[in-house]
């Protein structure tokens, strides 16, 4: 018989900051952060509130009154852990935790923890640790309860040695050199494997969008997959490539990539890198938006500031997909309809229902088709392989049989040529 596991008593907090210009509303982000901790599973929420500040306290992050307040709050609800949306200081930490008797987990924290708790794959193992590795190294002031002591020489050599800081710090740098020699084997593997696919003529389609947007779902609606669709930050951790017959279009990868968020801390960025190439692959980015959302539209900038962040091509070709139409009032549905009907790049879908996909679907086959033109090919006898791959990829409109080889009159797109030229 299990044990069950012991719950954990949570409440989260949301300072407001007056003095912060890029702050965002308090009232979706609060909800946000609500839902991540949600995202844990071990985790009981208790209660969460904004808090109002004129500005950040360096020392306390929060006021004097404001932490006394709190504080009966806490003790009131038999809090054990607190968790605050937004960037915490270590000094801040350790003074809160002081003052509160509780654990206190930031914003950066929380995302690791979910992301640790999720990563399935050997990759996204590596990933993790690497990205907790490296938040844990600058909170050494206040993450060990050593820090104060030293550690001597050989005992009779004055001196007083190596701080048990340093130590730690060098230990957490050895592991961080191995955990990126693991990862570099990984990933070596996956270029393999995307190097592979580039010699089959089969197009990347990835799914991109703010964590929650939908994206599992739609991916199994087009490949008939069984990824983890839940109504939850972070269902998908580790990114899910299927293959799909497009109608009137051709065989495309399609890629389910981890979702992202506002505020993604770095070292996440950092570490996912290698998962999100694919995205630097794709020939056609699909930005799955849930539109019933109250914050969409910052959703949508904090996602196009990550993709510049990573470097993908703002010529790339793009489609913004609006998706959960079934949640909206059936007026304010069709008003989402028909603004997408008049604006290019833009479709509005339920991937629950499949309302829409049938458009979806033509509009990314028109993107990877392109404008086809028409040639004329010189093969010789001994290129059997190339007329071969015309011939499969149905691009010969007429063929002639000359002294040394074949003439051949084919009608493709620039994409398409471009694979011939490699063969």
């Amino acid at each position: 018989m299990e044990h069950e596991r012991k719950r954990t008593r949570a409440w989260v907090l949301h300072p407001e900051i007056k003095s912060d210009s890029g702050r965002r509303d308090a009232a979706p982000a609060l909800e946000e952060a609500v839902a991540l901790a949600a995202a844990l599973p071990d985790l009981d929420v208790i209660g969460s509130n904004v808090v109002r500040l004129p500005k950040a306290h360096p020392g306390t992050l929060f006021g004097s009154g404001k932490i006394e307040e709190l504080g009966s709050i806490l003790k009131a609800e038999e809090i054990e852990l607190v968790l605050i949306d937004g960037p915490v200081s270590p000094v801040q930490q350790r003074n809160l935790e002081k003052a509160w008797k509780v654990k206190i987990l930031d914003r950066t924290g929380l995302i690791l923890e979910i992301f640790s708790d999720r990563a399935a794959t050997r990759e996204g193992v590596l990933q993790v640790e690497m990205a907790a590795l490296s938040y844990q190294r600058t909170r050494l002031v206040r993450a060990w309860t050593h820090l104060e002591r030293q550690r001597g020489g050989l005992g009779f050599v004055g001196g007083p040695g190596e701080t048990q800081i340093e130590a730690d710090r060098r230990a957490i740098d050895d592991q961080l050199v191995r955990l990126r020699r693991q990862l570099d084997k990984v990933v070596k593997t996956r270029t393999l494997h995307r190097a592979s696919r580039a010699k089959v003529p089969y197009p990347i389609v990835a799914l991109v969008g703010y964590t929650n947007a939908g994206k599992s779902t739609l991916f199994n609606r087009l490949t008939g997959a069984e990824v983890m669709a839940k109504d939850m930050l972070f269902a998908t951790l580790d990114p899910t490539m299927r293959r799909v017959e497009i109608p009137d279009g051709p065989e495309v990868i399609l890629s389910d990539t981890v979702g992202f968020i506002s505020n993604l801390p770095t070292e996440l960025v950092a570490a996912f890198r290698a998962t999100l190439e694919e995205v630097l692959a794709a020939d056609v980015i699909l930005h799955v938006r849930d539109i019933s959302h109250e914050d969409s539209k910052q959703q949508a900038e904090d996602v196009e500031a990550i993709l510049a962040s990573l470097g993908v091509d703002e010529n790339r070709a793009r489609i913004e997909v609006w998706n959960k139409l079934d949640q909206l009032p059936e007026e304010e549905a069709e008003a989402r309809r028909q603004r997408a009907e008049r604006e290019d790049g833009i479709h509005a879908i339920s991937a629950l229902t499949g309302e829409g996909l049938d458009g979806l679907l033509a509009d990314i086959a028109e993107k990877l088709q392109g404008v086809r033109h028409e040639e004329t090919l010189t093969l010789t006898f001994a290129q059997g392989k190339q007329r071969a791959w015309l011939f499969k990829e149905d691009l010969v409109q007429q063929e002639e049989q000359t002294e040394t080889g074949f003439d051949i009159t084919v009608l493709w797109t620039d994409r398409q040529k471009a694979k011939f030229d490699r063969l």
